[in-house]
């Protein structure tokens, strides 16, 4: 067996991935090494490329929607078996003893580590990860399985952190791959679904109707009927106070992403009458377990366009413009 594998690296911001030959990564102790079947290419990745989440590790393999196979087990870790699919998220690492992880919110762990930005990630044949961080997945489809570990998991948390099934009227803005996820789930719970896309943009405005959406149009039109909530999947803070405008007195507005440009001042009445606005910030592994056991009930299905390892900068640069409706996925 090869002591070798190809990945993808960033060596600097803004730079293209590089494809390398590097040594495989060994398990340490509570690791499990994987063979890496399917990586899912997130909004994220293009934040780490693009320089606009300031501090990764460098040189770095990114990527953190991994589904792979468990080829060895590290010293003390139980659970998980040889040849076991398993799926790793976004956040990779956390302490256990910080005051966040001791009140049961390990998403905001003081030190936490992630997948793909400060470990490194999946645009590779073979990654390392925290076997704490393994979720077990179903199915036998790696590819369609991959988009779940972050987009499916962030937007899952987001409808949660909402009010969840509570919403009857549930406003999702920015339809690509977390959206495409959450329109099943919600249309599935009996919600009501108002999509909205760049202003002009009818083929992803036609996908959010295909996949139940009951209206679908621009994020600069008003929805034919007060929203209960509104989740902000597009990284644009203009929409913050856009969406506050369509929510209902004792509404929610949700922001999903890590990152977003400037929100914009706006006038307080958009906030009053018990409005309010929230953002989500990694995930737990409540959120992990209970979303990949909810999935294959739904039944949720993942659109994906496949990309060889080598073609992570086209991934990046069709996700970057635009260019997809549903998810990219690399696979090596």
């Amino acid at each position: 067996m090869s002591e070798t594998m190809r990945a993808m690296r960033l060596h600097a911001p803004g730079q293209p991935l590089v494809l390398e030959t590097l040594p495989r990564p060994r398990p340490g102790p509570g690791e499990v090494q994987l063979r890496v079947l399917a990586c899912g290419v997130c909004r994220t990745d293009l934040h780490v490329v693009d320089g606009e989440l300031t501090e990764p590790r460098l040189p770095l393999v990114p990527g953190h929607e991994i589904v792979g196979e468990v080829a060895a087990l590290g010293e003390g870790v139980t659970g998980l078996t040889l040849g076991q699919w398993v799926g790793v998220p976004w956040l990779g690492w956390t302490c256990g003893e910080c005051d966040a992880c001791r009140r049961g919110e390990e998403n905001l762990c003081e030190r936490a580590a992630f997948t793909g930005y400060t470990r490194d990630g999946g645009y590779a044949e073979y990654c390392v990860a925290d076997a704490r961080y393994c979720f077990a997945v179903h199915g036998d489809d790696a590819r369609a399985t991959a988009p779940l570990l972050c987009a499916g998991l962030i937007g899952y948390r987001t409808w949660r952190l909402a009010g969840g099934e509570a919403n009857r009227r549930l406003g999702i803005y920015g339809f690509g791959a977390a959206a495409h996820i959450l329109a099943q789930l919600a249309v599935a719970r009996g919600q009501r679904v108002f999509a909205f896309t760049r202003p002009g943009d009818t083929q992803a405005q036609e996908f959010a109707r295909r996949l139940g959406a009951e209206w679908a149009g621009g994020s600069d039109e008003a929805p034919p009927e007060p929203l209960d909530a509104a989740l902000l999947f597009a990284p644009v803070g203009d929409l913050v106070p856009t969406a506050l405008a369509q929510v209902r007195p004792g509404g929610v507005v949700v922001s999903g992403g890590i990152h977003m440009s400037d929100i914009p001042s706006f006038p307080y009445r958009l906030l009053w009458e018990e409005r309010s606005i929230k953002s989500i910030a990694n995930l737990t592994r409540r959120d992990g377990e209970e979303f990949l056991a909810l999935a294959p009930e739904v039944p949720i299905r993942t659109e994906t366009r496949p990309y060889p390892l080598e073609d992570a900068n086209q991934a990046l640069d069709d996700l970057r413009e635009g260019r997809l409706s549903g998810a990219a996925v690399l696979i090596p």
